[in-house]
C-alpha cells in the first residue's frame, strides 16, 4: 500500500511553521531538517485547525 502524500498544502504547513517558529529551519534547510517533534507540532496544530473548522459548520 502506498503513502499518500500531499494531503496538507505546502502553503499551510508554511503558515502553521511560520506560527510554531520552525519555518526559519524550512527556509534556509528544508523540511528534512526540521525535528520530528516539531513535524508532530505541525500535525498536531492542522488538525487542531480542522476539528476548529468542523465544530464552527
Amino acid at each position: 500500500m502506498s503513502r499518500n502524500r500531499g494531503m496538507m498544502s505546502e502553503r499551510l504547513k508554511e503558515e502553521i511553521a511560520k506560527e510554531l517558529g520552525v519555518y526559519n529551519t524550512v527556509a534556509t534547510e528544508g523540511w528534512g531538517s526540521v525535528s520530528s517533534r516539531d513535524c508532530g507540532n505541525i500535525v498536531k496544530k492542522a488538525i487542531e485547525m480542522a476539528e476548529r473548522n468542523l465544530l464552527n459548520q
